[in-house]
């Protein structure tokens, strides 16, 4: 029996944004056919952001009208300071839609990944400075209403997605079809200009694919030209929690190096994969099960101990990617549950850590102003047919007080329902299951 401790005096700060997500609902305002959305079930989650990221791809978010710089400034030929050179419309529907759900649109400003044999979008803007300016209207339209726009509170804007993806010699580039040098101009110039005019906005990116090499290559190259860089996103597909929490404290090594110890690490793509190629099924069909539930549950416990600042499922579009939400009928799936459980924590006072050897063993726990418990055990291992463990839960209590305690299930069977009450916590836990654990 593995004995896992939660002690108050084990007792860390607030919870950080970790069940943020790449897509929003599915949910239209301005059509009546709203017999397949997830808004209510997204709305429970409580999600504070959603990255917009390919929603260019996704016909619910407004597909080929919306999101990306070419969508909403389709001629770049146009005077980009004039509010007819603008179509709005779509991408306005899809902020608003999430803004329904209580969640605001973390902006990628860039393109959707062209997997396409010709690629369009994606090539390196023709004139750099007017790209820039291009996007300073578009921030202008949803934070200070130009050009019939909007007051909203959106305070992050990405730069580009994921520009290291393929290498300069590489023949059919997905993300920035430039050279990295082109890049590292086209950036600073990008985020020279957009810090200037809001000083009071997140401007950063790039939300680098994978290549630590590259990264390290640009982060010394915005020392070096005094680029201001509020957040550094990036990205990792895995299978161990492990491997996310070690990149973590490699980027944040790399961002303390080059003189950013103030800017914020955000990973704002992951999810499971083996492998991209002979295992690239097998991830996906685990995504959509309760192995990447599992992970996900234990991902978000490890993230809160690493040096992170948030974290963005990849992803909540309808896609192959979205573990949370059936592709077809938009019902929740088992990837749902960690995102809907994490919700809660926000309102908790405070985390608590636990003590434990345990091996495939992942907690998360917080306390509320009164000292009342919750945490979530999942017990998730790389290896499908690991057996059994048997887990005795110990929370720190007052002297002679023995609570009740509710407790959910999340497994194979059950789909994070109520399963009872008790004051005994020991668990026959099999592998890849989750229990939230909730004192009366």
């Amino acid at each position: 029996m593995e004995t896992i401790k939660f002690t108050s005096d084990n007792s860390f700060g607030k919870f950080k944004i970790l069940n943020a997500t790449n897509g929003g609902p599915v949910y239209k305002r301005h059509a009546n056919d709203q017999w397949r959305t997830n808004i209510t079930e997204y709305t429970a989650a409580k999600i504070p952001y959603s990255r917009n990221h390919d929603s260019n791809a996704c016909m619910t978010y407004g597909g080929p009208y919306a999101h990306d710089i070419n969508a909403i400034f389709p001629d770049f030929d146009a005077d980009e300071n004039d509010p007819s050179s603008y179509d709005f419309a779509c991408t306005d529907e899809s902020i608003a839609c999430t803004l329904e759900a209580g969640t605001r649109t973390f902006f990628r400003l860039g393109s959707t990944i062209e997997h396409h044999i010709k690629k369009h979008a994606t090539l390196p803007p023709r004139d750099f400075g007017k790209w820039a300016r291009v996007c300073e209207h578009i921030i202008r339209h949803y934070t200070e209403g130009w050009a019939d726009g909007f007051n909203y509170d959106m305070p992050y804007w990405e730069i580009w997605n994921e520009p290291d993806l393929d290498a300069d010699d590489c023949t059919n580039k997905r993300c920035w079809g430039g050279t990295k040098a082109q890049f590292f101009d086209f950036f600073e110039i990008s985020a020279k200009h957009l810090k200037s005019c809001f000083p009071e906005l997140k401007i950063g990116g790039p939300a680098l694919a994978n290549d630590l090499v590259w990264a390290d290559d640009f982060l010394a190259e915005m020392e070096k030209r005094k680029v201001p860089l509020d957040f550094f996103s990036w990205h990792i597909y895995a299978t161990e929690p492990s491997e996310l929490v070690n990149r973590a404290e490699k980027v944040r090594q790399l961002l303390d190096k080059y003189g950013y110890a103030g800017t914020e690490s955000i990973l704002n793509e992951w999810n499971y994969v083996k492998d991209w190629t002979d295992n690239f099924v097998y991830s996906l069909e685990s995504i959509h099960g309760i192995k990447g539930a599992a992970f996900m549950m234990a991902v978000i416990s490890e993230a809160q101990k690493s040096p992170v600042d948030m974290l963005m499922y990849y992803d909540t579009r309808p896609s192959t990617f979205n573990g949370a939400f059936d592709f077809y009928t938009c019902r929740p799936l088992k990837g749902y549950y960690p995102l809907r459980w994490y919700g809660d924590f926000y309102s908790l006072d405070r985390e608590v850590r636990a003590i434990t050897d345990a091996k495939d063993i992942y907690t998360l726990c917080g306390a509320d102003r009164d000292g009342k418990m919750t945490a979530v055990v999942t017990h998730y291992s790389e290896n499908d047919d690991k057996e059994n463990v048997t887990v005795r839960l110990v929370f720190d209590i007052s002297a002679g007080k023995k609570p009740q305690y509710d407790v959910f299930l999340l497994d194979r069977t059950h789909d994070g329902e109520f399963i009872g009450n008790t004051d005994e916590l020991v668990f026959d836990m099999p592998v890849h299951s989750c229990l939230l654990i909730k004192e009366k």
